[in-house]
C-alpha cells in the first residue's frame, strides 16, 4: 500500500495520546500522588496531541468538507465507528481536565478514558485488521500491536514530563512500566514481522490475470500510464529501502528506548527519559509507515510488480 502521511500522523499522535492518558488514569486510581498542575498539564498535551490527529486525518479526504458523512455507516464499518470514539474520548479527556481545574475528584472520569481509550484503539486497529484480502494486516496481533505501540510511547511520554517535572512517584511507577510494555511491544511486533515475511499469499499472478499458464511471467506492470491504482496501493519503493526502514524502526522504536528507559530506571535521571522520547518519535513514525507499505494489495499482482 501507498502509506497516506497524514494517516501515519493520526495513528502515531493518537496512539501516544491515548497511552499517555491511560497512564495518568491508572496512576490516579492507583492511589498515586499527583500534582493537579502536573496532571491538568498532561491532560492538556494529550487533548492538544488528540485534536492535532484529528486534524492530520483529513489530510487525505478528496472532500474534507464532507468527513461528517464518515459517521453514518457505525453499525458496520470500523471506520465510522472510530470517527464516533474519537470525539468522544475528546470529550472525555475535556471534561476531566476541567474537573481537575475544578478541584473535582472522581474515579469516574479516569475510568472512562481507559475504557474509551481501549475502545478507540481496538476501532482504529480493526479497520485494517478486517481486510481480510491484505494477509499482513488480517491477524489478531494488528490490535495487539497498535494497543502496546500506543501504550508504549504513552508511557515513555508520561515518564520524560515527570522526570522533567519532579513527580518521583509517578516515575516510579511509569519509569519500569513503560521499559516492560516496550519490551513487550517490541516482542509481538517481531512476531507480526516474522509472520509477514514467511507469508504465503493466497492470489497470484494466475489468479491476478485469469491466465493458468504454470510458467506465467510478468514483464511490465498492467497500465502503461499512471492512475488510481498504481498511485494509491503500492509505494513505489524499493525493497532494499524496506529493510532499512525496517531495521531503522526496531533500533529506534524499541531497542534504544528500551535502554534508555533501563538507565532512567537504574539512575532516576531526566536525561535518558528525554533522550528515549527523542528517539522513539522518528522510530514511531517509521514503524507506522512501514506497516502500511509492508501490505500487499492483491492488485499489485498485476499493476505492480515485475519480475
Amino acid at each position: 500500500m501507498n502509506p497516506a502521511f497524514s494517516v501515519v500522523i493520526f495513528t502515531t499522535i493518537a496512539g501516544a495520546a491515548q497511552g499517555l492518558v491511560v497512564t495518568l488514569a491508572l496512576a490516579l486510581l492507583a492511589g498515586v500522588p499527583l500534582g493537579v498542575g502536573f496532571a491538568s498539564g498532561a491532560l492538556l498535551l494529550a487533548e492538544a496531541m488528540l485534536l492535532i490527529g484529528l486534524a492530520a486525518s483529513f489530510g487525505h479526504l478528496g472532500r474534507p468538507e464532507r468527513a461528517w458523512r464518515a459517521v453514518l455507516m457505525w453499525r458496520s464499518s470500523w471506520l465510522s465507528r472510530e470517527c464516533v470514539v474519537l470525539p468522544a474520548f475528546i470529550g472525555v479527556v475535556g471534561l476531566w481536565w476541567l474537573a481537575l481545574r475544578a478541584g473535582v475528584a472522581t474515579p469516574l472520569l479516569p475510568l472512562a478514558a481507559i475504557a474509551v481509550a481501549a475502545l478507540l484503539s481496538y476501532c482504529t486497529a480493526m479497520i485494517y485488521a478486517c481486510l481480510r484480502f491484505i494477509e499482513e494486516w488480517a491477524q489478531p496481533l494488528t490490535p495487539v500491536n497498535f494497543a502496546l505501540i500506543g501504550l508504549s510511547s504513552g508511557l515513555v511520554l508520561a515518564s520524560a514530563l515527570a522526570a522533567f517535572a519532579g513527580e518521583a512517584a509517578l516515575l516510579r511507577i511509569s519509569g519500569p512500566c513503560a521499559l516492560l510494555v516496550t519490551l513487550l511491544a517490541w516482542a509481538t511486533r517481531a512476531l507480526a514481522l516474522r509472520r509477514n515475511a514467511t507469508l504465503k499469499h493466497k492470489s497470484t499472478l494466475q489468479s491476478a490475470t485469469g491466465i493458468r499458464a504454470p510458467n506465467l511471467v510478468q514483464t511490465s506492470m498492467g497500465m502503461s500510464a499512471g492512475a488510481f491504482n498504481t498511485r494509491e496501493f503500492f509505494h513505489g519503493r524499493t525493497l532494499a529501502l524496506l529493510k532499512r526502514v525496517r531495521l531503522g524502526f526496531i533500533v529506534l522504536c524499541f531497542a534504544l528506548p528500551a535502554l534508555l528507559a533501563l538507565w532512567g530506571v537504574a539512575s532516576g535521571a531526566a536525561l535518558p527519559w528525554a533522550l528515549a522520547l527523542a528517539c522513539q518519535v522518528p522510530g514511531l513514525l517509521a514503524e507506522r509507515w512501514f506497516f502500511f507499505a509492508q501490505a500487499m494489495h492483491p492488485q499489485n499482482l498485476y499493476y505492480q510488480v515485475v519480475s
